[in-house]
């Protein structure tokens, strides 16, 4: 059969062998979009889940922090500024005056992005109208940190004080893809340090799991201790879910677990478990790397984000989910050799002196952990010069755990095999050349599962 695969920004014509099964991404749902966004805002702040109206929730001289999600999130939908403004009419009417609002982007341990980047979801005038109002998250600021403890399983929390001093703080979640983004990974990952983030960005907790989900659940567990150290009703969600990038399906208002709740129980209505999506494992996983990660907003794809953490990471859930233990992956991508050394400061170190010695992320992160989150070269340029935090950098090489999973690694079309070879994988020219391959190893017979991923591009 001829098929049509995602390569980077465009597509690839491949002939597949008639007994491939064709499987859905687990990405893609029915929902219907809303004609308008603003009147569906309106309606979640009208009716909240779990706290009363914004407005009966503050009063004159309270100082109120607005953060949202940064522009790695794949959302392409205007949520940004509408939300941003109906909150701030809805405090107004409770005596708030906007003097006394910030707003802060929870960019975790992202890049800081530039008042024109946040420009691009915001809009200029509400740029130009919150002035230095208007800050990114600094996860190293320690005079503007504040340690809130230790959970009951000994994890740390410590959070940006804009949310511990603020008499309210409202957070605008702008899609939930799967059940990794929104509830507590806003506020403690959004907003928080290294020290606190660590705990729950492992090899073995990052997951989209709707159920069960090892991140979550440490979130959920840090978000009980920040509300008994500042107060149940001093944070207020709004959370979002998308008929597609481009548009909206609903919006809820209120507290972080029950817009969660409400949000969760949407995505479970669409998408099947992706170990439900076939019937029978395979022998080899074949799927195409679209020009897209989030950490290449307003950036460069680079051959660690395409293969590692987008390749293996992101659209590498399938590997577990779809291909039997020792199977063969071939993933399809020009895997292009540009870098952005401003943004991603850490990644030509990784790929240069780290990768070809190490390919095990737990040894990497035990190794490398406390020279790269205290190195002041890379934490100045975190802090300064809008680059990813250094700790960032190590995660991308999380996603080698799947290796431990799949036993081969083929990738299709590289524009420069060296590349490929330089992480231990074996580039190919064609995507029959990989099936050939793999079924060399596998057996004639071996069966293929080929994942339809859609053409995506990050933000420009």
């Amino acid at each position: 059969m001829e098929e049509q695969i995602v390569f980077g920004e465009g597509m690839v014509r491949a002939e597949l062998p008639d007994d491939v099964q064709i499987a859905p991404p687990g990405l893609t749902t029915k929902l219907e979009p809303v004609s308008d966004i603003e009147g569906t805002i309106r309606k979640a702040l009208k009716a909240p889940l779990g706290r009363p109206p914004l407005s009966e929730m503050v009063r004159p001289g309270f100082k109120v922090t607005i953060a949202f999600d940064d522009p790695t999130v794949p959302c392409f939908a205007p949520v940004w500024e509408p939300a941003i403004r109906l909150v701030v009419e809805e405090l107004e009417k409770g005596g708030v005056k906007r003097s006394n609002i910030t707003l802060v982007c929870a960019n975790g341990l992202h890049r800081k992005f530039t008042r024109g980047e946040l420009s691009k979801i915001l809009g200029q005038d509400l740029v130009r109208e919150f002035g230095y109002n208007l800050i990114c998250h600094d996860a190293e600021d320690r005079e503007n940190l504040t340690y809130l403890g230790r959970t009951a399983s000994g994890y740390e929390v410590e959070i940006n004080s804009l949310v511990t001093d603020s008499d309210l703080t409202v957070y605008i979640n702008t899609v939930v893809w799967r059940g990794f983004n929104g509830g507590w990974k806003s506020i403690c990952v959004g907003l928080a340090s290294y020290r606190c983030i660590r705990w729950h960005h492992t090899p073995d907790s990052m997951s989209m799991s709707m159920e069960k989900n090892l991140m979550h659940e440490i979130l959920n567990e840090m978000g009980a201790l920040v509300e008994e150290k500042i107060g149940k009703e001093r944070i207020f969600k709004i959370e979002t879910a998308l008929a597609n990038p481009l548009q909206v399906h609903d919006i809820w208002a209120g507290g972080i677990f029950e817009t969660r709740q409400a949000v969760l129980k949407v995505m479970k209505s669409q998408l099947k478990p992706r170990r439900e999506i076939i019937q029978e494992k395979a022998d080899i996983v074949l799927y195409g790397i679209p020009n897209w990660s989030p950490y290449a907003a307003f950036s460069v794809m680079n051959p660690l984000l395409t293969v590692l953490s987008t390749g293996l990471g992101y659209f590498g859930g399938v590997i577990e989910a779809m291909g039997k233990p020792e199977c063969s992956v071939i993933m399809v991508s020009p895997c292009r050799d540009k870098w952005n050394h401003v943004h991603h400061p850490t990644h030509r170190e990784i790929w240069e002196e780290i990768l070809p010695h190490y390919r095990d992320p737990y040894e990497i992160a035990d190794i490398f952990e406390d020279d790269f989150s205290n190195r002041p070269d890379y934490i100045y340029k975190y802090r300064f010069c809008h680059g990813f935090h250094p700790m960032h950098g190590i995660m991308t090489t999380y996603p080698l755990k799947r290796l431990r999973h799949a036993s081969r690694v083929f990738v299709a079309g590289a524009e420069s095999p060296k590349l490929i070879e330089h992480l231990g994988f074996e580039p190919t020219g064609t995507v029959g050349e990989a099936i050939e391959k793999a079924r060399d190893i596998h057996g004639k017979d071996a069966s293929i599962v080929f994942v339809r991923y859609p053409a995506l591009m990050y933000r420009q």
